[in-house]
């Protein structure tokens, strides 16, 4: 156990337990981050914001123009929503938080930032110590949902000291740790110069090679319901498979589309992960709109796992065409405070057998 780093499932939920965090149960703490589920309360706003420093988001409200609405009804492609999240929080002195979309979430291209009372930042709980209410501002980007009462559409990770590896104890642990393989199951290694290393975090390239390469969103009138059981929504109401040539693939502008990384990502018990936005020197593009990757990520039951491809979110800003093995993302490591009491791998996650590039959960899998 480390004095400092990010908190595990089993401090979460003492967190709850302890009534620092009320209103949500301990079995929406996953093995390093609480789901937080949406509340009854639904306001369509007239634009994104921030609160002043300080400010509470209810008391944003008026300024924002906020209409009432109607939980169980549908979210418009294209408008501002905003969600109380189902909870309360006091942290201790010592802790943090930030947040993360969940993977379903970025996989429907439904774009959501936390909001947190007094906080000028979205995606943020900080100082140490905050308190407060935390709000969602939802927006479907490419057609309408619904969100029953519940719905986690975001994630909380704690933390109580920046425990974010340097360029060195990155290299170290790529090594040490096997923190990268190839799809065909070998151990890259630094010396193979198949890791690059920029600012902190690997960098990922895109997988263009085989049959289907990933999906293209068509747009579609038809309404994604997040409470539908896994494995029953057809993909062809919402996406059509991407078919490789020659190793290219072009995008088209404010487009989205689902693919996956050329690497396969192992994250150890004793780590966790999250997706960074791309260098605009490599593209003006969008590569993930979810991005947390929990302990135990591809590394198997007792650590037999040789990783696993990141799914990636991707939307351009201009027309462009990728080509295999270019840049599209990077990932960032930080130090857990304590080994999680349950891993990624050793859960039930639709995700943790994911091969590809991969849809939504309530999707049908090809």
């Amino acid at each position: 156990m480390n004095e400092f780093g990010a908190l595990p499932r089993q401090a979460l939920a003492g967190l709850i337990e302890a009534g620092r965090i009320k209103g949500i149960d301990t079995a929406l703490a996953q093995p390093a981050s609480l789901d937080l589920p949406v509340s009854e309360e639904w306001y369509r706003v007239n634009s994104i914001f921030l609160p002043r420093t300080g400010e509470p988001v209810r008391d944003c409200l008026a300024r924002l123009d906020a209409q009432e609405h109607s939980v169980g009804t549908i979210l418009e492609r294209g408008v501002n929503y905003l969600s109380r999240v189902a909870g309360e929080f006091a942290f201790v002195p010592s802790v943090y938080g930030y947040t993360n979309p969940k993977s379903t979430t970025g996989r429907t291209d439904v774009h959501v930032r936390v909001v947190a009372d007094g906080v000028p930042s979205y995606d943020s709980a900080a100082p140490a110590g905050w308190k407060g209410e935390l709000w969602l501002l939802v927006t479907p980007k490419s057609f309408p949902v619904l969100v029953p009462v519940g719905t986690a559409l975001a994630q909380l990770r704690l933390c109580n000291h920046n425990t974010k590896l340097a360029r060195t104890e990155l290299e170290l642990e790529v090594e040490r740790r096997k923190l990268l393989w190839t799809l065909a199951g070998e151990t890259i290694h630094c010396e193979d110069q198949l890791v690059r290393v920029d600012e902190g975090s690997l960098v990922l390239t895109v997988n263009l090679s085989g049959e289907t390469i990933g999906w293209e969103c068509l747009e579609p009138s038809t309404t994604f319901d997040f409470g539908a059981p896994k494995g029953t929504i057809d993909p062809s109401e919402f996406f059509v498979p991407l078919i490789g040539h020659n190793g290219s693939l072009r995008l088209r502008e404010g487009r989205f589309y689902i693919l996956s990384t050329r690497e396969a990502v192992r994250v150890p018990p004793e780590l966790a992960c999250e997706m960074r936005p791309l260098d605009p020197r490599w593209g003006e593009l969008r590569t993930h709109y979810a991005g947390f990757i929990d302990p135990g990520w591809g590394w198997g039951k007792k650590g037999e796992g040789k990783g696993r491809p990141i799914t990636l979110e991707v939307r351009p800003f201009e027309n462009m065409t990728l080509t295999h093995g270019q840049p599209i993302g990077r990932i960032r490591f930080e130090r857990m405070m304590d080994v999680p009491d349950v891993l990624y791998d050793a859960g039930t996650s639709h995700y943790s057998v994911q091969s590809g590039p991969r849809l939504a959960k309530q999707f049908k899998h090809p």
